[in-house]
């Protein structure tokens, strides 16, 4: 009884140990087969076989211009490419923003906030956006002190890699556009924090008139309403 038990188990081990053997065995091809799975990539100044000459680095074909474009395109190398390759260069090596910021970066810029950057740190840059109201850590508020302060270029790299419980942009919004999202914010915290002297003369007559007159208005509610901006005469109360 004994050895007829023993001859079933027997055979299920062989068996199974043939299985494990076979699946092993058919691993081992698939990578003999390569498929370009493991294919190295040339490096520059190095020594092939591929070419007559032995040299890696081929010289591109006469009446030829070297071409590059897309996200990952760069003007290393000596490429060059489309317009917009040059601009993304360009916008990473800035430091800072231009002396005069066009009106058409500025609206670029509020766009591109209004998409990436309100849900979080909300329409007037004060950190308490939709996304925080339902328990996620709140970014600080760009009137703070500090970020008043930063560098134009720190709010470009933390825009790039991200900072903190922050994602990175860097893949989805591009050099250019990253540039138009700063000149924004430091919009916003001029709107908070704008000098009465500092504004052209027109200007300052019509904010001075709005300031006199609104203590004689009552209180006056500046925060907005569903998370919109304040009206532009929202200092201002017709009292009757």
């Amino acid at each position: 009884m004994t050895r007829r038990r023993q001859a079933p188990r027997d055979a299920r081990a062989i068996r199974w140990a043939a299985a494990v053997a076979l699946a092993l065995a058919l691993g081992g091809c698939e990578r003999a087969a390569q498929n370009m799975y493991d294919q190295p990539r040339g490096k520059p100044y190095r020594a092939s076989a591929l070419f007559a000459d032995g040299a890696m680095s081929r010289t591109p074909p006469a009446d030829t211009q070297p071409y590059s474009r897309g996200s990952r395109a760069d003007t290393s190398s000596g490429r060059e490419g489309r317009d917009e390759v040059a601009r993304d260069a360009r916008a990473r090596s800035a430091t800072s923003l231009p002396e005069t910021i066009a009106p058409a970066m500025l609206k670029q810029g509020q766009t591109l906030y209004g998409v990436y950057c309100l849900p979080c740190h909300s329409p007037a840059g004060d950190g308490d956006g939709r996304i925080v109201e339902r328990g996620f850590p709140a970014p600080p508020s760009y009137h703070d002190d500090r970020l008043r302060k930063v560098a134009d270029r720190h709010i470009y790299d933390v825009i790039s890699d991200g900072y903190g419980v922050m994602a990175s942009y860097g893949n989805r919004i591009r050099p250019e556009d990253r540039w138009a999202i700063v000149a924004f914010v430091r919009a916003l915290q001029l709107s908070q924090h704008a000098r009465v002297d500092e504004l052209p003369a027109d200007v300052r007559a019509r904010v001075r008139s709005r300031l006199d007159a609104a203590p004689a208005a009552g209180a006056v509610d500046r925060s907005g309403k569903d998370g919109e901006p304040p009206e532009a005469g929202a200092g201002q109360r017709s009292g009757r």
